[in-house]
């Protein structure tokens, strides 16, 4: 029994390129015949902003969050850990008040 599929020619040419295409494989009710539905699945995620580079790790800006990273070798003494991390903060912390003028806002939201 032969059955015939119809695919749309965008999905040819992605599954031609090498990609995968995830969808539904349904019979049509109008034409009587299987039809292949691609899902349209895109990316909702928007990339954090970087704010500024620190010198142990970064100061990152999402839509809903301001994120600080500090990553410290464990070989380094406490101290010197606290220093790093302490330095790191307070030069993420003047970035950021000048990046959003000093007042508190960030995008127009009060937090």
């Amino acid at each position: 029994m032969i059955k015939k599929i119809e695919i749309k020619s965008e999905v040819i040419e992605a599954v031609k390129n090498g990609k995968y295409v995830e969808g539904s494989l349904r019979i049509d009710a109008e034409t009587g015949q299987l039809t292949f539905k691609a899902y349209n699945r895109q990316s909702r995620r928007q990339k954090d902003k970087l704010i500024c580079e620190l010198e142990t790790g970064w100061l990152k800006e999402s839509a809903q969050r301001v994120k600080f990273f500090s990553s410290v070798k464990k070989t380094i003494p406490t101290s010197n850990i606290r220093m790093a991390m302490s330095r790191d903060m307070y030069e993420g912390m003047e970035v950021f008040a000048k990046f959003h003028n000093g007042n508190g806002n960030v995008n127009g939201n009060n937090y």
